[in-house]
């Protein structure tokens, strides 16, 4: 069970779905990024679309969004899963795998797209948001009990949320600087992955549709047992109000 040790959690869509489809009591009250995702190839192979990824080892991390993304790009391509030689492998993990020669390409989740590129070993082959998914990514979350004891707190936290994301997606250079502090990555492989990610903290009505198409895939491929019950699952109600302000 979902415990509230914090009142906020921010999540990828994968995870969130996955706990409000367990009964969890998780809700999403806004987003947290868009994008961040990449299909990358070795930089010294010829291959340069999805199509010529048949009969490849790939590098994927299944009950992923990413995982997700890239079998509808498959299905859109007249291709599946058989058509090429999945490799589990986390996030983590896939860049040093291309390194190594242990797959020809991973369908990957910044930094790591940014790191072999910057590495010289790999090249991206697509960013894949031409599927119903989109570019939705990570969400920021809250505890149902916290929708009914503390709806002002929610507010008070998506409108700092939201000066926040402003501020970095106008600020660059800042947002740059603190990601490389906080989470340790080089300044370089920040300056390339800066234009993969969007951070952002609206939901609206074509959010909604493709987080729920999202989850209809994840229902179709086994990933969870029933959809969340979107009713609840998504709550729109303040980030509306914070919408609203100035």
């Amino acid at each position: 069970m979902v415990t509230r040790s914090v009142d906020f959690g921010a999540f990828g869509l994968a995870a969130a779905t996955l706990g409000g489809a367990a009964g969890e009591p998780v809700v999403i009250i806004g987003a947290q990024c868009n994008r961040g995702m990449a299909i990358v190839g070795r930089a010294d192979a010829p291959a340069n679309s999805v199509k010529t990824l048949k009969g490849k080892k790939i590098g994927i991390l299944p009950g992923s969004t990413q995982e997700v993304v890239f079998l509808d790009r498959l299905k859109q391509e007249g291709m599946t899963i058989k058509d090429v030689q999945s490799v589990r492998l986390s996030f983590s993990e896939m860049p040093t795998a291309m390194e190594r020669g242990d797959i020809d390409a991973y369908v990957g989740a910044e930094p790591g797209p940014s790191i072999s590129v910057g590495r010289g070993v790999g090249k991206v082959i697509e960013f894949p948001y031409n599927t119903p998914t989109g570019s939705v990514n990570m969400v920021m979350t809250t505890h149902a009990e916290t929708v009914k004891a503390k709806p002002e707190l929610i507010k008070v936290f998506l409108e700092i949320h939201r000066k926040a994301t402003e501020y970095a997606m106008s600020n660059r250079a800042a947002f740059i600087e603190m990601s490389s502090a906080k989470l340790g990555i080089p300044a370089k492989v920040v300056e390339v992955a800066a234009p993969n990610v969007e951070l952002t903290w609206k939901i609206d009505e074509d959010w909604t549709t493709r987080a729920k198409y999202y989850g209809a895939q994840m229902l179709d491929k086994k990933q969870i047992r029933q959809l969340p019950n979107y009713a609840t699952f998504i709550d729109t109600t303040f980030i509306q109000q914070v919408a609203a302000t100035k």
